[in-house]
């Protein structure tokens, strides 16, 4: 019984603070266009969304995170954002914590094996902080946005690169 303990311990822990990952699974398309918006919502402009790049995560229950590439070309945004993300339940994003809401990020090359990510409140437009995307080895398709399930690696990527994510409980 020592000997089962010891284990049992860190196992529950993880469980009371993340979700469980066999619970999450891909969004259909149907219920991304349930979440995604066709005018995300930043700072003060309505920008429109590219829907074909739309990818997200669900429990199954009406909980989603789910994000899309912004069309900013002509708005004040371009350059700064490019994607937009609702998260309805807490995230961490590499070291960074998101609580349930509506936020926006944009990149920039840091050296040819990463991206610095930036990631905002969509509504106000505050920086919350910058990650890292590290470039991935990948064969096959490379999607210009795509969230996996936590089963199949738990990675929000943006063409070749990665951020890794965790769901957290609330």
């Amino acid at each position: 019984m020592r000997r089962i303990i010891p284990f049992l311990v860190p196992t529950l822990f993880t469980l009371t603070t993340s979700y469980a990952a066999e619970a999450w699974r891909a969004a259909t398309p149907t219920e991304l266009r349930e979440i995604i918006p066709v005018r995300a919502q930043v700072e003060t402009e309505r920008i429109e969304t590219e829907f074909r790049t739309a990818s997200g995560i669900t429990d199954g229950n009406k909980r989603f995170v789910a994000g899309v590439v912004l069309i900013t070309a002509g708005y004040a945004a371009e350059g700064k954002y490019s994607n937009f993300v609702v998260a309805q339940v807490p995230i961490r994003i590499e070291a960074l914590t998101l609580q349930p809401g509506s936020y926006l990020f944009g990149w920039k090359h840091a050296g040819e094996d990463a991206l610095e990510v930036s990631f905002y409140e969509a509504e106000s437009g505050k920086l919350l902080g910058t990650v890292n995307a590290k470039r991935i080895s990948r064969l096959g398709r490379i999607e210009s946005f795509y969230i996996s399930p936590p089963h199949d690696g738990a990675q929000i990527q943006i063409g070749r690169f990665a951020m890794s994510y965790e769901l957290l409980k609330h």
